[in-house]
């Protein structure tokens, strides 16, 4: 099979998989599987790292940018690109580990569901590494079609992950070696805005801390209203200053993007 053959299949494929994996996510809520939708199985769980609904909302964002992605590669100008085929398939990888988590969610295997989230997570890891986001010279346009949308999916993600593991240890009455849960969701804000400044400074990533702003404000905002849990004055001071200190990051990739602009663009 040509480069040019093997260039189209596997942006044909990225698009499958993208339809594919937004037909789940939406049968999962319309059925919905097993009789109850996602975000209801979130409220089961006692934990203090999980946002306010509406911030689920990016996930609509989230689908956008995939299929902006999608457009992007499949157009005959860029397939041939080097960082497509280094990103091989991958992406559509995340895709099926994306539908598998759902599955096990609604399922009730939630064990099971945080080894599928942490293979998705390791996907979007690969991928982002692959496509060398932040560190490929590109211009405006293929930056907010490629670069952002792997910065928004894997920041998003990687909250989620640490939101799955939460759940599990709840659920197997991990007793946090005698440290409250608000102490522990305080460290998890901390060691999560510390994965932002890191994605910033070899990344010069603005979405992935913008993410974690979006949902550390929708953390603070839960524990502040009606689904609050006890004594959650710590985890709401920690998510703001979270948020604020990832408002900040998000700025400085602006800067250090601006100040490495005349050597980075083509």
């Amino acid at each position: 099979m040509s480069a040019d053959a093997s260039a189209t299949r596997r942006a044909w494929v990225n698009l499958a998989s993208v339809i594919g994996t937004i037909t789940v996510n939406a049968l999962a809520n319309i059925i919905p599987f097993n009789g109850q939708n996602t975000g209801q199985i979130s409220d089961r769980f006692r934990v203090y790292f999980v946002p306010a609904g509406y911030v689920f909302a990016i996930w609509g964002i989230i689908y956008l940018a995939w299929l902006l992605f999608c457009v992007y590669q499949l157009l005959p100008v860029n397939r041939g690109k080097s960082r497509f085929a280094a990103l091989g398939y991958w992406f559509a990888a995340s895709g099926a580990f994306n539908s598998l988590w759902l599955v096990c969610w609604h399922y009730n295997q939630f064990t099971l569901s945080l080894v599928v989230m942490l293979a998705l997570l390791t996907t979007l890891i690969i991928s982002y590494r692959r496509l060398a986001v932040g560190r490929t010279p590109s211009g405006v346009i293929e930056r907010w079609c490629v670069d952002a949308p792997f910065g928004l999916y894997l920041g998003w993600i990687s909250v989620a992950t640490i939101a799955n593991a939460a759940d599990v240890l709840w659920l197997n009455g991990w007793d946090a070696w005698g440290i409250a849960p608000q102490v522990w969701t305080a460290i998890m804000l901390g060691v999560a805005t510390a994965l932002g400044a890191v994605m910033v400074w070899r990344r010069r990533d603005v979405i992935f801390p913008l993410v974690l702003v979006w949902a550390f404000v929708g953390i603070a905002d839960r524990q502040s209203g009606r689904f609050a849990l006890p004594d959650a004055d710590l985890v709401i001071q920690a998510a703001w200053t979270a948020a604020g200190a990832s408002l900040l990051l998000a700025v400085a990739a602006v800067v250090l993007r601006l100040r490495s602009a005349p050597a980075t663009r083509p």
